[in-house]
């Protein structure tokens, strides 16, 4: 039953993460078929509402999908790199996939939220190109999921091996 129950947290998670970066590409298409007028690097456009909804829910499911991963991947706490280096292989690869989770989620997190809000910023405000940080951030929404189960999985065999070694 446990098996079945993290396979189904994993394709939550993938899901979740599938889904924003589908809304995220989505929007960036949207930004594309709005009236711009683009000189050498800067750029006026026109805003597109429909594309800053599809951005915020890809940033909301983003953000959706690391919370319930962390939440449900346990807690992984190493205080010092002595800890660190005597630590299992499983525990060292499930912190590694934590910060990695950790980094992706806020380059990709930015790059939504900035492509949303120079999306939503009108004509008559122009400035340098700012293409594809949308589709950018919805590329890096599937990197999330990988990293994502990846943790998941890691955490889930470092608790067991853990209670493994206790008789729990």
């Amino acid at each position: 039953m446990v098996k079945l129950g993290g396979a189904l947290v994993c394709l939550l998670v993938v899901a979740m993460d599938v889904a924003a970066g589908i809304l995220a590409i989505q929007a960036e298409t949207e930004q594309n078929k709005v009236k711009h007028l683009r000189l050498w690097i800067f750029e006026c456009r026109d805003p597109s509402h429909t594309a800053v909804k599809l951005g915020l829910g890809a940033a909301a499911l983003l953000a959706i999908g690391h919370v319930l991963t962390n939440l449900l991947g346990g807690c992984s706490c190493v205080c010092s790199q002595d800890e660190f280096a005597r630590s299992s292989p499983n525990r060292q690869l499930s912190l590694a996939c934590l910060l990695f989770t950790w980094v992706i989620l806020a380059i990709g997190l930015g790059m939504l939220v900035v492509g949303i809000m120079w999306n939503n910023k009108s004509r008559a405000s122009c400035g340098f190109s700012q293409h594809h940080l949308l589709s950018i951030g919805g590329i890096l929404c599937f990197v999330h999921a990988l990293f994502c189960v990846a943790y998941y999985v890691s955490s889930s065999a470092a608790q067991t091996e853990e209670q493994g070694k206790h008789g729990v």
